[in-house]
């Protein structure tokens, strides 16, 4: 082969080479940026259907999967007081494709309430969003000569009997709550627990208890009705839904705060920018007029935080159930 004919047959192969390469980079970068989610995300709800935690979990897993070019699937796992859907997000691969429908008694009150917990809030979960709160209301039967906090507590200190409260069970939200109640006011009631808030709310109803913590989606058509009697709200401010009614701190009782929450967890070491973009579609999906006016009739204070406020206030409501616990004596092996 003459000089000629090698340098064209160099600079051909040379050509060709890059022409390939050209071709192959490409597909190379597009691999490399498939982009998220590229297969269905299972979003894991640790209660029954049914109840008010398929109203947000339904609604969100349906608006993303509008937005994402796969769906979301929302799954109902419940059993153990949220723990073992909470151990199954834990233990996932952090890539994603499992969240978990996070409250109070999962990630705030189980630390305190379990000897041995399958699970860390704060080791095992990335925070992605805070996404609403519920109103707890402390309600009476009718026939209690009562219609204040105020008076709920004097006629408490009076009465030789302690007054019978219920609650969906020993270390319950509702539990904690009244018992934080009765250190705040200075007075003692007997606990009546009961194997979830439908039963105590019938008993009370049909006047076998006279005084119960109840969410306020729960207890309002009752409230309604005349059924039931509310005397104020837990939370730190008063509810849309009620906008009339006064706190049970306003009531005499600064610094006292009891509601129920619900957040979106993945698990820890989740890629920031999966976690980052969860956290911008679900905030947007609460922060439409739409949504919100379903969760508002669905009893829920929509919030929509950012991911480090939200994990802050897991830290700072471990901290302020671990006093609950301790004082209602509540523990589980």
């Amino acid at each position: 082969m003459g000089k000629a004919a090698l340098r064209n047959f160099v600079a051909t192969r040379g050509i060709a080479s890059a022409v390939v390469i050209g071709l192959i980079a490409p597909a190379i970068s597009a691999a490399q940026e498939t982009p998220y989610p590229e297969r269905p995300i299972r979003f894991l709800v640790p209660f029954p259907p049914g109840g008010s935690t398929d109203i947000i979990s339904r609604l969100v897993g349906q608006k993303l999967t509008e937005k994402f070019p796969q769906p979301v699937v929302v799954e109902n796992r419940s059993g153990g007081a949220g723990i073992i859907a909470a151990e199954a997000v834990a233990r996932a691969p952090a890539d994603g494709y499992m969240m978990l429908l996070g409250n109070t008694g999962i990630l705030a009150i189980n630390p305190n309430l379990y000897r041995k917990l399958p699970y860390d809030p704060i080791k095992d979960f990335a925070a992605v969003t805070l996404m609403a709160r519920v109103p707890n209301v402390l309600v009476v039967h009718p026939s209690l000569p009562v219609k204040s906090v105020r008076e709920l507590v004097q006629l408490a200190k009076k009465d030789a009997r302690p007054l019978n409260y219920g609650s969906p069970g020993s270390g319950s939200l509702q539990h904690l709550a009244m018992e934080m109640f009765k250190t705040a006011a200075g007075v003692n009631f007997t606990h009546v627990p009961y194997k979830g808030g439908g039963p105590a709310l019938i008993d009370l109803i049909g006047g076998h208890l006279e005084a119960l913590v109840a969410t306020l989606p729960s207890a309002l058509p009752h409230i309604q009705a005349g059924r039931l009697r509310v005397l104020a709200i837990g939370d730190a401010q008063r509810s849309a839904l009620m906008p009339e009614l006064p706190t049970i701190a306003e009531s005499g009782y600064p610094g006292y705060e009891a509601y129920s929450w619900h957040g979106v967890m993945v698990p820890q070491r989740t890629p920031a920018d999966i976690v980052s973009l969860l956290n911008r579609e679900i905030v947007a999906i609460l922060s439409s007029a739409d949504s919100r006016a379903v969760l508002k009739k669905g009893g829920f204070d929509v919030v929509a935080s950012s991911s480090a406020a939200f994990a802050e206030m897991i830290k700072s409501e471990i901290a302020k159930y671990a006093v609950a616990v301790k004082s209602s004596g509540a523990r589980v092996d």
